[in-house]
């Protein structure tokens, strides 16, 4: 048997593949931060917030994106923070192992993330409005939409967070020493 090491499988796809596999990392991040979020989300409103969730919100930016009741509101403002902020330092250490200034990362990530509330909203209800027209209606159709639905932010959130937000510093080269 040679000396020489075998190579891990894994870690050579992952060097060749180096950009794919931050795709996975950030799609198992927003995987886990959802499923956290998720948790959050349920145990607030069956408990926490139960009894507020018949005090009717009826700002018309807030409803378009789902929020009727004070109770989901602040359901939706607790589970949401604590979701987002998971996924902005799991991708940040783990995912990208971004070293640039925090706190204009966590600026920029909070731009982006009141944006993709709101475009999240607007095309959720927009497909919501279509399914009903064409009578495409029931659990298959919900799921769908909401699947779907989760899906189109990736197309701007993956390329703010890894090319945007989440940056490595640019190192300089070093100069030449001449008396070497």
């Amino acid at each position: 048997m040679s000396a020489e090491k075998k190579t891990n499988p894994f870690k050579k796809f992952t060097e060749k593949h180096a950009e794919i596999w931050k795709f996975i990392k950030f799609c198992i991040a927003g995987g886990g931060s959802s499923v956290v979020e998720l948790v959050v989300h349920m145990i607030l409103l069956n408990t926490v917030f139960a009894a507020a969730t018949a005090q009717a919100v009826t700002n018309s930016a807030l409803n378009m994106i789902g929020i009727t009741s004070k109770g989901y509101l602040y359901t939706y403002l607790i589970s949401t923070t604590v979701g987002y902020a998971l996924a902005f330092i799991f991708n940040r250490k783990i995912t990208f192992k971004a070293d640039v200034n925090p706190t204009l990362s966590m600026v920029l990530y909070i731009i982006m993330v009141v944006f993709t509330i709101f475009a999240n909203g607007w095309i959720g209800s927009a497909m919501t409005t279509f399914a009903q027209a064409h009578d495409l209606t029931g659990n298959f159709w919900d799921l769908l939409i909401k699947v779907i639905g989760m899906a189109i932010p990736t197309v701007w959130t993956y390329p703010c967070n890894r090319f945007i937000i989440h940056r490595k510093k640019k190192v300089s080269p070093q100069p030449e020493n001449e008396n070497a």
